[in-house]
């Protein structure tokens, strides 16, 4: 397939990228601020130069992977998050309708308030923060716009990753440096593994699937113990790990607690495996191990 991957140069889009290639599509990678080898720059907010790209690109597929993912800032700058979150999709998906293209969203557990998880794909959204609510719009505006769509919702998404800004690099560094990291002991979640998702997204394409899935790990855990977790797999002092509860945190958007994804329908469907947390850590490790230091 040709394939067009908005937001190459974050984790998920580069997972994609590498993915896509391994598995001998064509692929076209785009970035916002951070380039990467071979992008090309868009802003998911300008529908104009988005439909001309994928005029351009004449893809199969739309990956859409980019989006403002910063939970706080998200809240306290509503519009640039419906702009990138729920505005830009649109226009993106409108624009693969009239090419008859797929397009892949994805989405999150934050559409969820977090008091009976783990949810399942049909369970009621209910977004507490301006984040999750600019993403389950953002469903509901690309599922408005095509038929051929595919909604992936995910969580706590790490790996390998060229900025190395996720969850896992931030307590490797935080435990090699011995700085303190304060961690909520109660939000529960699926940390999913960007590989996992990657390759499961491109099977689920390549079945040319449609409608609401759940892509993440088969783990649900609270962040403090995924943390500590990490700390185990790479061989760190986990005293350097707080745990504390989410309302110490002071952050702007409140978050949903009881959270995690049910994953079965997924399962039943795809031969990619869905990592544990440990799986997926022990795998991540030994990909960045000979890499040396983390930056």
């Amino acid at each position: 397939m040709r394939a067009l991957v908005i937001g190459a140069s974050g984790q998920v889009g580069g997972a994609l990228c590498l993915e896509l290639g391994r598995r001998g599509h064509a692929v076209v990678g785009t970035h916002a601020r951070t380039a990467a080898p071979g992008t090309v720059h868009l802003d998911l907010g300008d529908a104009p130069t988005t439909e001309r790209l994928l005029g351009e690109t004449a893809p199969d597929w739309v990956f859409c992977a980019g989006a403002l993912t910063h939970v706080d800032f998200c809240e306290a700058h509503p519009d640039d998050a419906a702009r990138l979150n729920r505005d830009g999709p649109r226009a993106a998906a409108q624009a693969a309708a009239r090419l008859g293209a797929g397009f892949v969203f994805y989405s999150t557990e934050y559409i969820f308030d977090g008091t009976a998880g783990p949810y399942g794909e049909d369970d009621r959204a209910n977004p507490l923060s301006v984040y999750g609510r600019t993403k389950w719009e953002g469903e509901l505006a690309v599922r408005e716009a095509l038929p051929r769509c595919l909604i992936l919702r995910t969580t706590v998404v790490y790996g390998p990753e060229r900025q190395e800004k996720n969850f896992v690099y931030q307590v490797i560094r935080h435990c090699r440096e011995g700085e303190r990291m304060s961690v909520p002991a109660d939000q529960v979640s699926s940390p999913t593994f960007n590989g996992d998702l990657a390759a499961a997204s491109v099977e689920l394409v390549e079945h040319d699937a449609r409608g609401v899935y759940h892509v993440a790990g088969t783990s649900v855990l609270d962040r403090y113990a995924f943390a500590r977790l990490v700390a185990e797999v790479f061989g760190l002092d986990d005293g350097w790990l707080a745990p504390v509860p989410t309302a110490r945190l002071g952050q702007r958007a409140p978050r949903p607690l009881r959270g995690g994804l049910r994953v079965e329908r997924a399962l039943r469907v795809l031969a990619t495996p869905l990592r544990s947390a440990r799986e997926g850590l022990e795998t991540m490790r030994d990909v960045i191990a000979p890499l040396g230091k983390l930056r």
